[in-house]
């Protein structure tokens, strides 16, 4: 039996062994074709988010080796394209763009220290099984963020693409003045062949989605560099050939402390965008399922162990996925394909990319992101939620004008807080009988529902803990002075599923309070670890268990049986609503 945990163990820590020893070569053509499809797309992605990153290009192929096998062997998702992205890339380049200069050696070096950040923190959430963590990032929040990163990506992407020389931001209001002082001096021959690229991937993307378009737009690229010569349009030139040798991090710990919040940001954000695409494609498989926290794990060795190889900070990717899952992929035997294709890359063919125009790199990652902004989800909350839409365009605004990184935590906050309203500030409801029935519905959605005489019947929809408690006692005390001839209170506890030491005092002093005043508290479909909680706090034994029912009309059936002195319970009412 030790045995066969050990077994389950080490199988559910390398999901490899879960579809390896019973691979099927029905599934190898697919793969292959897959793995190839993805290889190709993933050269000029690769290059032009490592670009994007303040990289010299060669470091996005490097990207997309080691990473690749690493999450093949320990990820759940068997269709998942992990490699660089966009939006990885770009908070690359601004939290380590603040230590050092774009291109130079120490930014190479800080930003392959980063990947190992970024893997250590994804590989001890999922080991700790803190996957839930990803929640507070509600889906307003993201799509706010995720807009307006798109918007400063592309626009920094600009002087590549028109020749010119204005200066990086991630701030709107410094990156659009810097752009139009710069206007006159567009560079026409880049604009012609980064604009003419932009329109022909744009066009492909919409009529030719199975052609390989970002790998003919860098050949067409490169072929009119070589062929035309034209002067001015700024060249990748000279890539090194071979395969990155193992190199262990150069670890500074000053540097690690000024990296942290650029690394919890990327781990937070890469997950969430890996996670989210590899659940929308397993859902069309059902021959596997996946594991948010085995996923953390997966992208956090992806990342760890790239740094080792000169790998800068890697996630899913949602347009290779797609791809990947199209074109056949049944097992990650798929990603290996596309590593086999990156590695021969390196080898054998950087050489070829000597006249690629950076234009061409910046038209790619245009195309990439415009998927990104998501006006779609703006029109539907501002038919079906204006509260959410509100967060969403404070998270755009927060982004566009202060930061990435600060607008990414002003999201989160913003989802905290709306947490901590949601749940100190429930919903609860006064039930009537509908008429002929023994059914108790919400009395402002049902207006047949009829309130039963000198009865107060409330349910409250929430778990009742010290941040709500105060908000409970003061609904009651208000729905009670509505009332003047109230002889009893039914709390319907059936959406109470905790109850913690503060509700309890605070239920033994209403307890109190409603017995002086003459009014009879009892509860019905008490869940059973509530009711344990009320027994341990004597609340069970301060009422009596007669006043615990399953169900409410058994609580108004045994009122209804019960005499009154109304004289006296005139007066008890008037001394509840004083006190």
């Amino acid at each position: 039996m030790l045995r066969n945990l050990q077994r389950m163990s080490v199988r559910n820590f390398l999901p490899i062994l879960s579809w390896l020893p019973s691979y099927s070569r029905l599934s190898l053509s697919g793969d292959l074709f897959a793995g190839i499809t993805v290889g190709v797309m993933l050269i000029p992605q690769g290059m032009a988010y490592a670009m994007l990153a303040g990289l010299p290009p060669i470091y996005g192929l490097y990207a997309s080796t080691i990473p690749l096998l690493l999450y093949a062997i320990f990820g759940t998702s068997r269709q998942l394209s992990v490699g660089p992205v966009a939006m990885d890339s770009l908070l690359v380049a601004i939290g380590v763009g603040k230590l050092a200069e774009y291109g130079s050696e120490q930014f190479i070096s800080l930003a392959i220290l980063l990947a190992m950040m970024v893997g250590a923190i994804q590989f001890l959430l999922g080991v700790f099984r803190l996957g839930f963590m990803v929640n507070f990032l509600s889906h307003p929040v993201i799509s706010g963020f995720t807009s307006a990163a798109a918007i400063i990506i592309g626009l920094n992407q600009l002087p590549h693409l028109l020749g010119i020389t204005a200066a990086g931001s991630n701030h709107l209001q410094t990156l659009l003045p810097s752009l139009w002082e710069q206007v006159a001096q567009v560079h026409p021959s880049t604009t012609l062949i980064g604009v003419g690229t932009l329109v022909m991937l744009l066009v492909m993307r919409r009529y030719l989605k199975r052609v390989p378009a970002a790998l003919l737009a860098v050949a067409g690229g490169v072929g009119i560099i070589y062929f035309f010569s034209p002067e001015g349009v700024r060249i990748v030139r000279e890539i090194p050939a071979g395969f990155p040798s193992f190199a262990i991090p150069m670890v500074n710990w000053g540097h690690v402390m000024a990296l942290l919040p650029t690394a919890l940001t990327i781990a937070l954000v890469g997950f969430m965008e890996a996670f989210s695409v590899a659940k929308a494609t397993q859902a069309k498989h059902k021959n596997y399922q996946l594991n948010a926290n085995q996923e953390l794990i997966g992208l956090g060795m992806a990342n760890f162990g790239g740094s080792f190889f000169r790998s800068f900070p890697i996630t899913g990717g949602f347009s290779r996925t797609a791809v990947n899952d199209q074109a056949g992929a049944q097992t990650q035997l798929a990603a290996v394909f596309s590593a086999t294709l990156i590695v021969l890359t390196l080898l054998f063919l950087t050489p070829l990319f000597y006249h690629l125009p950076h234009a061409v790199l910046a038209a790619v990652i245009l195309v990439a992101i415009v998927g990104l902004i998501d006006l779609k989800e703006v029109l539907h909350l501002w038919k079906s939620n204006r509260r959410d839409l509100a967060m969403l365009l404070i998270t755009f605004l927060a982004t566009l004008f202060l930061g990435i990184q600060e607008g990414i935590a002003i999201g989160v906050g913003l989802s905290l807080i709306m947490v901590l309203y949601e749940t100190s500030y429930p919903h609860y409801a006064v039930l009537g009988r509908l008429p002929g029935t023994d059914t108790y519905r919400n009395t402002k959605r049902y207006f047949e529902a009829k309130e039963i005489p000198h009865a107060l019947i409330l349910r409250f929809d929430a778990k009742l803990f010290f941040g709500n408690s105060t908000i409970f006692r003061s609904i009651v005390d208000e729905e009670i002075r509505k009332r003047k001839d109230l002889r009893l209170v039914i709390i319907n506890a059936e959406a109470i599923n905790t109850l913690d030491s503060t509700a309890a005092h605070m239920l033994h002093d209403l307890a109190d309070d409603l017995k002086k005043a003459g009014i009879e508290l009892v509860f019905t479909t008490v869940k059973g670890p509530v009711r344990d909680v009320m027994a341990k706090s004597k609340i069970v034994d301060k009422l009596g268990k007669q006043h615990f029912f399953d169900s409410i009309q058994q609580a108004v059936n045994n009122f209804d049986g019960e005499h009154v002195d109304e004289s006296r319970q005139a007066r008890f009412q008037t001394n509840y609503k004083q006190t």
